[in-house]
């Protein structure tokens, strides 16, 4: 139980550090802008960090924690892997360099339990407790099709990730760019496309809110509110706010003069800001949850007949079997409220590459960059893909450059930037390799 403990409390110091470290994914561009102060603008992303606690689900917890089978490996194996993590995260902040918290904990689960099953079966095949034969790299959930035609999951699907993340955010900042352009004009084309996309999301959202009567948990009597207030449904009607105020700005663009048009789109950074930070929050917090509930899952396993008590009462779930998952409160709680904490305290060399060294950022190209990156990670939540908030921010920052000219990019530190993005996982998971065969020396 004392291992578990540990496990926990390292978890939380890594969200917490977690928000940190990627704080200035959310705040880069609204400092760089001079919308808010540095320390406003933390205060800012945290509030909004924490907010994510009613928001969002447990769909990339529940990925995490199926990053390796939790029937073949033990405690250690999940410590290793958060301080590798840990070690990681605190390296690359020191140096200034925006890689992925995500993938940084990913690498390090699947590295640490590789090198579990290397040290107890060798590299020849096993087998195991199904009567089958297995081999070392099988420990890690590599691909997993999708259930009903679905979207798959597994690791190979978050590597993946690391290249389309970046790219599904420049792709949509580079469009509401011009958008944004093209409504700033005199002419009426912009304006009916812009009621078109108003009229056209209004009734995409609508299609896909879950009515009370499919609500597993209402969380209020009364039917409105639950509706309202349903995880899924927040997530819907985030979207929509956020589209439908881009759009009626849109509408009044062009017959501002260039002072308000300032002054208007300096307001709506601090809505894009706040639902960036949204679904950092919402999908940060959710990678330690998944840690969590992985070393409660194996705690009990390695552990048969053990008493556990109300507050660690955690199961996985599992579609192929029907078990919906457990969760106490508490958990989620601590991860939000670790995550905003950190991100109280700033990370302020890595603003400083975000805000200004990729691409030099107006209140203009902060409102298109922010909302596509909200987009991207309210898209991919959805999915229940735990993807990098420093990649999607980051791609997103490219795409509005990109509108002005391709060197309005300084890819000489978008290239450096990218190496850091690929070494992330390999990195982490020889560092956690390495670490389990230490801790595998005096914890048995």
């Amino acid at each position: 139980m004392t291992l578990l403990i540990i496990i926990i409390v390292l978890a939380l110091i890594f969200d917490y550090i977690n928000g940190f470290h990627d704080a200035a994914n959310a705040i880069a561009t609204v400092v760089a802008t001079k919308v808010l102060t540095p320390f406003q603008a933390v205060l800012w992303a945290a509030f909004f960090n924490f907010l994510a606690y009613w928001v969002f689900g447990f769909g990339v917890a529940d990925t995490v924690a199926k990053t390796a089978h939790t029937m073949e490996i033990n405690l250690v194996v999940i410590l290793a892997g958060v301080i590798a993590a840990i070690c990681w995260n605190l390296l690359t902040w020191w140096l200034g360099i925006p890689s992925s918290s995500s993938h940084t904990l990913i690498g390090g689960f699947a590295g640490a339990a590789v090198a579990h099953a290397i040290a107890v079966h060798g590299f020849s095949g096993y087998v195991g407790e199904d009567g089958v034969t297995h081999y070392w790299y099988e420990i890690v959930s590599w691909y997993k099709a999708g259930k009903d035609g679905g979207m798959p999951s597994g690791v190979l699907i978050i590597i993946a990730f690391i290249v389309l993340a970046p790219l599904l955010g420049a792709f949509a900042s580079y469009l509401i760019s011009i958008w944004l352009l093209n409504a700033s004009r005199k002419v009426i084309g912009p304006k009916i496309f812009t009621v078109a996309l108003m009229i056209g999301t209004v009734w995409l959202v609508s299609s896909l809110m879950v009515p009370y009567a499919e609500i597993d948990k209402p969380r209020f009597d009364s039917h409105f509110w639950s509706v309202a207030f349903d995880p899924h449904n927040i997530k819907w009607f985030l979207v929509a706010f956020i589209i439908l105020t881009v759009s009626l700005f849109c509408l009044i663009f062009s017959s501002l003069n260039l002072h308000q048009a300032d002054a208007a789109l300096k307001k709506m950074q601090l809505l894009s800001s706040a639902a960036f930070s949204l679904g950092h929050g919402g999908n940060d917090s959710q990678k330690v949850m998944g840690i969590i509930a992985a070393a409660v899952a194996v705690f009990i396993h390695t552990n048969p007949g053990v008493h556990m008590e109300t507050w660690l009462d955690v199961i996985l779930p599992n579609d192929d079997l029907g078990i919906k998952g457990v969760m106490p409160g508490w958990i989620p709680l601590a991860c939000y409220s670790a995550i905003a904490a950190g991100t109280l305290s700033g990370g302020w060399k890595i603003v400083k590459t975000m805000g200004s060294k990729i691409t030099k950022v107006t209140s203009f190209e902060g409102v298109a960059a922010e909302t596509a990156g909200a987009l991207t990670l309210y898209f991919t939540e959805h999915l229940k893909i735990p993807v990098s908030t420093t990649h999607t921010i980051t791609g997103s920052i490219i795409g509005v450059g990109l509108t002005k000219r391709v060197s309005a990019v300084r890819w000489g530190v978008t290239v450096s930037l990218i190496w850091a993005w690929i070494l992330t996982i390999p990195i982490s998971a020889i560092l956690a390799g390495i670490v389990y065969f230490l801790l595998s020396l005096f914890i048995k």
